[in-house]
C-alpha cells in the first residue's frame, strides 16, 4: 500500500501538536509535582508523543514500554512485550497518542491495576470518544476529535505515515 499525502488534508501541524503537548505537560507537571512517575508507552504509535511529552516534564521519572496486539474487532488482546518496571506503590502514567475503541487501553489499565500502583492515570494526545467500545476515560486529554481516520505523528495506515510531523486526515 502506498500512502499519498495528496489524498490527505493537514489536521494538526507540528506547531499545533507542540502547543497541545506543552499544555498537557503543564497539567501533568502540576499533578505529579514532588512525586516519582513511571511513564508507560504502548508501542508503536505513542513513541513520538511520549518522547516529546517527557522532554517537557521536569519530574523524577522512569520510562517503560509495552506492546499489545489484537487480531481485529472483538478479538483477544495479548501482551507481546510487557513492562519490566516494578510499579507496586508507584505513580503510573500511560501515554497514548490516540484513544478510539479503548479495547487495548482497557486491557492494559486492568493489567496495570493488578500490579497495585499508588495511582494510574492516562494521558492522550487525541481522544476519539465516538469510536469507544469500552467505557474508558483519559485523565489528561490534548484534543478531542470527531470520528475521522488520522495519520502521522505515530499514527499509521498499515504501518505507513508514522514519521510525519503533521497529523493528516483523508479527503474522503
Amino acid at each position: 500500500m502506498k500512502l499519498n499525502k495528496d489524498d490527505m488534508i493537514p489536521f494538526l501541524t507540528a506547531k499545533d501538536i507542540d502547543d497541545i503537548i506543552t499544555k498537557l505537560a503543564n497539567k501533568i507537571q502540576d499533578e505529579y509535582y514532588g512525586k516519582e512517575l513511571v511513564m508507560i508507552c504502548p508501542l508503536k504509535g505513542s513513541v513520538h508523543f511520549m518522547a516529546d511529552l517527557m522532554r517537557k516534564l521536569e519530574l523524577k521519572m522512569t520510562v517503560d514500554f509495552v506492546y499489545l496486539t489484537s487480531s481485529g474487532k472483538g478479538s483477544v488482546v495479548k501482551i507481546s512485550k510487557d513492562i519490566s518496571e516494578n510499579i507496586v506503590n508507584k505513580h503510573v502514567l500511560v501515554v497514548e497518542e490516540i484513544i478510539d475503541s479503548g479495547r487495548k487501553l482497557s486491557f492494559l489499565k486492568n493489567r496495570l491495576l493488578n500490579a497495585n500502583p499508588a495511582s494510574l492515570k492516562i494521558a492522550c494526545l487525541l481522544d476519539k470518544p465516538a469510536r469507544r467500545e469500552l467505557p474508558i476515560k483519559p485523565d489528561f486529554v490534548g484534543k478531542v476529535i470527531d470520528d475521522r481516520y488520522v495519520v502521522g505523528y505515530g499514527m499509521d495506515q498499515e504501518e505507513l505515515g508514522r514519521n510525519y510531523s503533521t497529523i493528516y486526515h483523508f479527503k474522503n
